[in-house]
């Protein structure tokens, strides 16, 4: 094998150490407007900000002045440790998190979600659905910041453009077919054929632009006709997702559903002791019905609804 030829670099590229999502150092640039953001949001003019999470460190051995705040980018597979160490430490924090499963990093609610919905490029050129999370948001607990994501989607674009990792779109024409083309109406029920004597094969446009895995050029009617069939499965799609079943609370959930807000649902910390071992049992959540009965949810041991009596 000869340096720097494609063969030489794939055996290389064998013995590179994977990265994980651990390992997403995050672009300054990045990290700048997410801070930016909170201070503003937040209105931590001022106070110190502290960036614990460095390779080789333990969070838990860091200075935490008094009235500083952590804004930084910690390791997501344990972010939900690190929250709940801030939190039981009093320290706080606006940080980082695993986009897709933010929800059980504050399922015990003491911390709050904000959410953008964007995927950030890392350093590492990892492309990792990013959110954050939270203790300076009070009694909110989640936060959708379309202001945030506008922020994080332009420096994107910017870190894509100066990387070469920027893919521009196109939509082939009508006079044109490809075997992804065609694929698509398969997938969305609309039939189609096309004839031989009504298509030449081509690579590419006049345009510059390659038709990956090649095409056909076609005749004005087959043309037409392929517009028509894109336009059908383009409706076809529509009514599928149109048509998606929608899930419904179960009664016993939309019952639970009227509790919440009316101080009468509360989590199993403040079920007395001696009440039922069940209540304290994790994942079980206690709440009174209208009937003065307390209802666990989701006993871990049995995973059945229990009902008891129980005196407020």
């Amino acid at each position: 094998m000869i340096g720097n030829s494609p063969e030489y670099d794939a055996f290389v590229a064998k013995f590179k150490a994977r990265h994980t999502s651990d390992d997403t150092f995050t672009p300054e640039n990045i990290y700048n407007c997410v801070r930016d953001w909170a201070v503003r949001k937040y209105s931590l003019e001022g106070a110190e900000i502290v960036r614990p999470f460095w390779p080789g460190e333990d969070f838990t051995k860091a200075d935490y002045p008094e009235g500083s705040v952590v804004i930084d980018n910690p390791p997501f597979s344990i972010c939900s440790k690190i929250v709940r160490w801030f939190n039981d430490h009093g320290v706080r924090f606006f940080l980082f998190c695993p986009g897709l499963s933010a929800v059980m990093i504050i399922k015990d609610k003491r911390s709050s979600l904000v959410v953008t919905g964007s995927s950030i490029y890392y350093d590492n050129g990892a492309y990792v659905a990013t959110s954050f999370v939270t203790n300076l948001a009070g009694d909110v607990l989640i936060e959708a910041a379309p202001d945030l994501h506008d922020a994080i989607e332009e420096i994107n674009d910017a870190n894509r453009a100066q990387t070469n990792k920027h893919v521009q779109k196109y939509k082939h024409p009508h006079g044109t077919i490809t075997a992804a083309g065609a694929n698509y109406l398969a997938v969305h029920h609309t039939p189609y054929t096309l004839k031989k004597d009504d298509a030449v094969f081509i690579r590419r446009l006049d345009c510059g632009t390659d038709l990956f895995g090649g095409g056909f050029l076609l005749s004005e009617r087959a043309a037409a006709e392929r517009a028509a069939a894109e336009r059908a499965a383009a409706e076809r799609a529509a009514a599928e997702r149109a048509a998606a079943t929608v899930l419904e609370l179960s009664p016993r959930e939309l019952e639970l559903q009227r509790s919440i807000g009316r101080g009468k649902t509360f989590s199993t910390d403040t079920v007395p002791p001696g009440t039922c071992k069940a209540a304290r049992a994790r994942n079980v959540i206690a709440y009174e019905n209208p009937q003065g009965e307390v209802i666990l949810q989701r006993h871990r041991l049995c995973r059945k609804q229990l009902t008891m009596e129980y005196s407020f």
